[in-house]
C-alpha cells in the first residue's frame, strides 16, 4: 500500500488473526478505505468512482444481454428486436449498456485531461499513467466491437471500414484483416468473434483498473498543488492528508447521485441521443450509408485518420522517402494510433519541473486549447470528409500533436511557473481558512 506513514489493520479477535494469516482480505479493504488522501482535493477527482459504477454497470448489464442475444447475422438483429420488446425490462437494461458507454468514456475523457492539467502523469506515477492508457485502449477496442453487435447499417459499416484500416499496413495488414474477420470479408465469422471479445475485454478491463488502482495507492494520489504529502512521519503526513473514508468516501457518493440523475434523465427521455439512426436498419451488404460515422466518443481519432489525404504534403513526403510504401491510408492510421500514443508519452515529453498546471500561466493556454482543439476535431469527425471540415481537422491534428512534441518540452524550458505552496496543508489553509480559537 501507499508509502506514507498511516495505521494499519491489527486483527483483534481470534476469528480475525485466524483470517488475517490465512487471506489478509480484510487488511486489504482497510487500507484502501483508510488511505490517507490529500486533503485538497477538488471536484475534479470524483471521476473516479464514477468510472468505476460505469464498469461494474457495463459488465452486469452485459451478461444480462448475452442471455438474449444471438450472435448470428441471420438473427442478431432480430435478438436486439427481441431484447427491447419481449424481455422483462429489456429495454432498460440495453439502454442503460449503450448510454453507459457513452457516459463511461465521457467521464475518462475528463478524467484524462484532469491528469494531463494537473500533472498526475509525472514521476513517480509514470506507471499508474500509462495503465491508464491501456484501460483506455481496451475501453476503445471494447465499444467498437460491441458497436458491431446490434448488426444495423451502422454496425456493419463501421465493422468494414475499420476492420479495413488494418489492411493497410504494408506487408501484414492483410493477413491480420482476415484474422479480424474470419474471412475476407465481414460476415458470421466477424460477428462471433467480436461478440466473444467484445464479452471477454471488460474483465480485462477490471484487471487493469485492479493494478491502476494498486499503481496509485503505492505511490500516493496526486492533489491540485502537486505537491506531495510529507513522509517524514505520521504526524507531519496528517496535517496534508484525511482518511479515504468517511470524508472522500462520501463526497465521491454525492457525486455519483448526481451524475446518474442526470444518466437516468438520460435514459428515460432521450435514450437514442447517442445512437444513429442507420443503424435502426438491419445490415445490407449491399446499400452503403450516405455517411459513416462512429460513437461520438471516437470522433477526434476519426478526424485525425481523415484529415491525411494524398494531397498533404507531408504525406506525399513520407510516400516519397519510402518509396510508395507509406500510403494516405496507412499515413492516416499511424497518425490515429500515434495521437494515443503522444499521450501515453507525455510523462517523459513534458519537462517542466512544476507539476499542477494551476502554477503555470503560459501552459494554462496551451492546455485550454488543447482542450477547445479537441472539441472541434470531435466535431470534425462527424461531419462530412470534404472542405473546409478536411481542412479544419488537418489544422487540428497538427495542434494535437504539436502539443505534445513541441509545446510541452518547450514549456519546460521557457516557462516561469509560479512557485506553489510548502505543503498541502498550507494550500488548504488558504482556501479553508482554520476557524479562530474561542
Amino acid at each position: 500500500m501507499s508509502g506514507i506513514p498511516h495505521d494499519h489493520y491489527e486483527p483483534k479477535t481470534g476469528f480475525e488473526k485466524w483470517l488475517h494469516e490465512r487471506l489478509p482480505v480484510v487488511s486489504l479493504i482497510y487500507d484502501t478505505l483508510m488511505i490517507p488522501t490529500p486533503k485538497n482535493l477538488n471536484w475534479w477527482w470524483i471521476w473516479g468512482i464514477v468510472l468505476a459504477f460505469c464498469l461494474v454497470l457495463q459488465i452486469v448489464t452485459g451478461i444480462v444481454l448475452a442471455m438474449h442475444y444471438t450472435p448470428h447475422v441471420d438473427q442478431a438483429f432480430a435478438s436486439i428486436e427481441h431484447i427491447m420488446r419481449d424481455v422483462n425490462g429489456g429495454w432498460a437494461i440495453r439502454y442503460a449498456h449503450m448510454n453507459g458507454a457513452s457516459l463511461f468514456f465521457l467521464a475518462v475523457y475528463i478524467h484524462m485531461f484532469r491528469g494531463l492539467f494537473y500533472g498526475s502523469y509525472k514521476a513517480p506515477r509514470e506507471i499508474t499513467w500509462i495503465i491508464g492508457m491501456l484501460i483506455y485502449l481496451a475501453m476503445m477496442a471494447t465499444g467498437f466491437l460491441g458497436y458491431v453487435l446490434p448488426w444495423g447499417q451502422m454496425s456493419f459499416w463501421g465493422a468494414t471500414v475499420i476492420t479495413g484500416l488494418f489492411g493497410a499496413i504494408p506487408g501484414i495488414g492483410e493477413p491480420i484483416q482476415a484474422w479480424l474477420l474470419g474471412g475476407p470479408a465481414v460476415g458470421n465469422a466477424t460477428l462471433n468473434r467480436f461478440f466473444s471479445l467484445h464479452y471477454l475485454l471488460p474483465f480485462v478491463i477490471a484487471g487493469l483498473v485492479i493494478v491502476h488502482i494498486w499503481a496509485f495507492h503505492t505511490t500516493g494520489n496526486n492533489n491540485p498543488t502537486g505537491v506531495e504529502v510529507r513522509r517524514g512521519s505520521k504526524e507531519e503526513a496528517e496535517k496534508d492528508t484525511l482518511p479515504f473514508w468517511p470524508y472522500f468516501v462520501i463526497k465521491d457518493l454525492f457525486a455519483l447521485v448526481v451524475v446518474l440523475a442526470a444518466f437516468v434523465a438520460v435514459i428515460w427521455t432521450m435514450p437514442n441521443y447517442f445512437g444513429h439512426p442507420d443503424n435502426y436498419i438491419e445490415a445490407n451488404p449491399l446499400v452503403t450509408p450516405a455517411h459513416i460515422v462512429p460513437e461520438w466518443y471516437y470522433l477526434p481519432f476519426y478526424a485525425i485518420l481523415r484529415a491525411f489525404t494524398a494531397d498533404v504534403w507531408v504525406v506525399q513526403i513520407a510516400s516519397f522517402l519510402t518509396g510508395g510504401i507509406i500510403t494516405a491510408k496507412f499515413f492516416g492510421v499511424l497518425a490515429m494510433f500515434g495521437s494515443i500514443f503522444v499521450m501515453a508519452l507525455v510523462p517523459w515529453l513534458d519537462t517542466s519541473r512544476t507539476r499542477s498546471g494551476v502554477y503555470r500561466p503560459q501552459f494554462k493556454w496551451w492546455f485550454w486549447l488543447l482542450v477547445i482543439d479537441f472539441i472541434v476535431l470531435m466535431w470534425c469527425g462527424a461531419m462530412p470528409a470534404e472542405p473546409p471540415y478536411s481542412t479544419i481537422s488537418l489544422i487540428g491534428a497538427t495542434y494535437w500533436f504539436a502539443y505534445f512534441l513541441v509545446i510541452l518540452p518547450l514549456l519546460g524550458v521557457i516557462e516561469k511557473p509560479k512557485t506553489p505552496p510548502a505543503t498541502i496543508e498550507e494550500d488548504f489553509d488558504a482556501h479553508y481558512p482554520p476557524k479562530p480559537a474561542e
